[in-house]
């Protein structure tokens, strides 16, 4: 680490305790954003963790709808992202005005929207869901009605497999980092690799087409789907040495750190989020410095949001 690097991290954890804030990073973020963090996850549980603390602040290192799903949690707390740039490319998959239209053209379906889309998204949504509860929540409506599920095309197969459901109308995005991920690739990887584990992530976009193949029988070897405490449990305690990722690479900082005497290798090398690694420690300083750059959603869209995701909770 520069000397630089060591000044931007003393600051910020100095202006941490100034102003009573809390930081949220994501497990995609780079180390040093990561090693300056309260909370270390992914973003409804991460948002989640900052309603519970008593922070005036909360600075979130994570993309946009990550900060917004944080503003409608926790309205009554400042939230700031360090980097307006630090968008997603499945949440710019759909806006509000192209579900309104969809919606049009199948009045009587329920809308489930992924936890990665807009909060405009998110308001006109009857329901949210995030990669692990999507199966469960689809479950619940009843069988005879129309689902709308957005934005991620291969999480909606996926649910539209174990389901069974047929009257399922899935939206077309996808996250552009591991949508290149096929099947073949994965299982070229295996066959080399016959003692890994192998791990998929179910709360991030960017998994779901693995899951899909998963359901589908295409791969070789089952994987272990599971949340990131999950993930990080098994590698704690699995008898493996060797660890296969089907994730965004940025949570293999986390992993070498908690088991230094295993290996963590990742399906794709080049598996980065050119959005989530838009933030830096100099961003996460002058954020905290300057409270810049403030992400409030405002109140009607938040409240017609948060519905959406007070229902995913009471079904999970």
């Amino acid at each position: 680490m520069t000397m630089l690097a060591m000044d931007f991290k003393e600051q910020v954890l100095r202006l941490k305790k100034e102003k009573n804030a809390v930081i949220l990073a994501h497990n995609y973020q780079l180390p040093e954003v990561q090693d300056v963090a309260d909370f270390i996850g992914d973003s409804l549980a991460l948002s989640r963790n900052a309603a519970t603390t008593k922070a005036d602040t909360i600075v979130f290192c994570g993309v946009h709808f990550m900060a917004e799903t944080a503003s409608i949690i926790c309205p009554d707390k400042r939230v700031l992202i360090p980097d307006l740039e630090a968008g997603c490319s499945l949440a710019s998959a759909i806006n509000a005005d192209e579900l309104a239209a969809w919606k049009a053209e199948h009045p009587d379906a329920v809308v489930v929207s992924y936890v990665n889309t807009t909060a405009d998204v998110k308001a006109l949504s009857d329901y949210c869901c995030t990669s692990s509860n999507a199966v469960k929540v689809v479950s619940s409506i009843p069988a005879d009605r129309k689902v709308l599920f957005l934005p991620d095309m291969f999480l909606g197969a996926y649910v539209a497999e174990v389901t069974k459901r047929k009257n399922m109308y899935i939206w077309p995005g996808e996250c552009h980092v591991h949508a290149g991920i096929k099947a073949e690739d994965i299982n070229k990887m295996l066959a080399t690799l016959k003692n890994a584990d192998f791990l998929v992530h179910p709360e991030c976009s960017c998994t779901s087409s693995t899951m899909y193949h998963i359901a589908k029988g295409d791969l070789a070897k089952t994987g272990h789907v599971l949340s990131t405490e999950g993930m990080m449990k098994h590698a704690r305690t699995s008898d493996a040495k060797q660890f296969v990722v089907a994730t965004e690479t940025g949570i293999l900082y986390r992993m070498k750190k908690e088991n230094p005497d295993k290996e963590f290798i990742p399906v794709k090398d080049d598996a980065v989020c050119r959005y989530m690694k838009k933030i830096t420690l100099e961003k996460v300083y002058n954020s905290l410095a300057h409270n810049v750059f403030e992400v409030k959603v405002p109140a009607k869209t938040a409240e017609k949001a948060r519905l959406a995701i007070d229902r995913m909770l009471a079904i999970s």
